[in-house]
């Protein structure tokens, strides 16, 4: 990995944000009007910059006591396969190892196929549980 590659514990900005949802393809997916008030909200972030321009982020979110959730990891398309990812998920190990008590549930969903990439951090699937969420569409839950 190049030394080029800066690890900063700090939430990206909206435009950064955005910048990044789209690049993976997530931009369908979000509401984009309610980023800044989300990534406010949220306990701790990460971003990776190469040459000055942000390439990676990940950030956690939950209530800081009982539930921590990992949500928006991502990576420019053109950087992945180079270890940010890794140094994502390493800083917000280590941002819930010194600040999630004991027997704190910590969460996320893993894009299909990427399963083992979350597994090498002690994430796995589990029996008797299964993984469900639902989207507000028009204020009903579909």
């Amino acid at each position: 990995m190049s030394n080029d590659y800066n690890v900063q514990a700090r939430m990206p900005v909206v435009t950064e944000y955005l910048k990044l949802c789209t690049a993976v393809g997530w931009k369908d997916f979000m509401n984009f009007d309610a980023a800044e008030q989300s990534l406010k909200s949220s306990l701790y972030g990460v971003v990776v910059e190469y040459k000055d321009e942000i390439v990676g982020m990940g950030r956690v979110v939950g209530d800081g006591h009982i539930y921590f959730y990992i949500q928006d990891i991502a990576v420019m398309p053109e950087h992945q396969n180079k270890g940010i990812g890794k140094l994502i998920m390493a800083a917000i190990t280590d941002y819930i190892k010194e600040h999630a008590p004991e027997k704190a549930f910590v969460g996320l969903f893993s894009a299909q196929g990427k399963e083992s990439f979350y597994n090498q951090f002690g994430f796995h699937r589990h029996d008797g549980l299964t993984g469900m969420f639902g989207v507000v569409h028009e204020r009903e839950i579909k």
